[in-house]
């Protein structure tokens, strides 16, 4: 009999694809997201030298406050405006965005408009 796949496992096989085509420069980082039932997190990576740059969550002190009942998606916009000033101050214009293998809907493309709302260019 066949087994069905696990979604993670299948979602982890296409970020891979996905990453062989993209890449974080330290002139333009990878902005990378990853989301978990609860939490999502998203972070600025430089994959020459193997570095996380700027980093931002739903676990963070200064967001956590900040949505308790608005719902996923709200905090989702929140953690991409927040990555996005963060990444501005850092010195970042422009990124490379890595949607961690899930479909561009939701809570994923929530943090891609809050850090485009926030100045970053992608």
């Amino acid at each position: 009999m066949f087994k069905k796949k696990d979604k993670n496992e299948v979602r982890k096989i296409r970020h891979e694809r996905v990453r062989q085509k993209i890449t974080g420069t330290p002139e333009m980082p990878r902005l990378c997201v990853f989301r978990s039932l609860k939490h999502i997190y998203a972070q600025l990576i430089d994959d020459a030298k193997g570095v996380t740059l700027v980093s931002a969550s739903t676990l963070d002190p200064a967001i956590r406050g900040q949505f308790s009942q608005e719902g996923k998606k709200s905090a989702a916009k929140l953690v991409g405006k927040t990555i996005g000033e963060r990444a501005l101050q850092a010195g970042f214009k422009s990124v490379v965005f890595d949607r961690g293998g899930y479909v561009y809907t939701g809570r994923v493309q929530a943090v891609a408009e809050g850090a485009r709302e926030a100045g970053l260019e992608f």
